[in-house]
């Protein structure tokens, strides 16, 4: 027998949601996707930078999400869940796509959002800041983008990872040291590098200044 969400439940958490899915209401898991299917995308995006590559991924682990609602113990807050679904969605496209390499067609928008990010003026700037991105292993991309263009914490960020606060700060750290040395060529304003993000930990130190808890690349 189905259950239902009233408004006023539809408006609760997203627990909710997820506890009224499991429990058979048919518009919970749209409504709890409608939410933050933005950020999920977003991260998608930035991570496999690739539009039908990140499509994939949010539906496979979308779909992942829907029959497997019913293992979610609220151990970790819903959206960091849905987060952590999808990033192993893309982590596993990625290294795919690592065994049978492809060239894929300049994402505009992407680079775009890379310019924004990174404060580069023009779209030819940000083709070549995103393609410095996309050079970047895997987990250290996934780290910057979560951090500093998705604005998580460190803390978030290793949840949805499922690593130690260290790790994270380490990856986002060496990611950004590599985005520095691609970028090195890229000079604005009177000769100022045109670097990668600053990446900063919860307390508003820099990422690079903290390595403890893991050191993986």
């Amino acid at each position: 027998m189905c259950t239902t969400v009233s408004g006023t439940q539809r408006d609760g958490d997203d627990a909710a949601l997820l506890r009224a899915h499991v429990a058979g209401d048919r518009d919970a898991f749209a409504e709890l996707v409608r939410r933050h299917r933005d950020r999920l995308w977003a991260v998608a995006l930035r991570t496999l930078g690739d539009r039908e590559e990140a499509a994939d991924a949010v539906q496979d682990a979308l779909l992942s999400a829907y029959r497997g609602a019913d293992r979610f113990r609220g151990d970790s807050a819903v959206t960091t869940w849905l987060h952590r679904i999808v990033v192993n969605a893309c982590l596993d496209r990625a290294r795919r796509r690592q065994a049978r390499p492809t060239v894929p067609m300049p994402d505009t928008e992407s680079a775009t959002f890379v310019a924004r990010a990174a404060g580069t003026p023009d779209l030819d700037t940000a083709m070549t800041v995103r393609a410095a991105l996309a050079q970047l292993p895997t987990e250290q991309r996934v780290a910057l983008v979560l951090l500093d263009m998705q604005g998580y914490s460190v803390a978030e960020i290793a949840q949805i990872l499922g690593v130690a606060e260290g790790t994270v700060k380490s990856r986002a750290a060496r990611g950004r040291a590599r985005l520095a040395l691609l970028l090195g060529h890229l000079r604005r304003d009177g000769g100022n590098l045109v670097a990668a993000p600053d990446v900063r930990s919860t307390n508003g130190t820099t990422a690079g200044t903290s390595t403890g808890g893991g050191g993986d690349a």
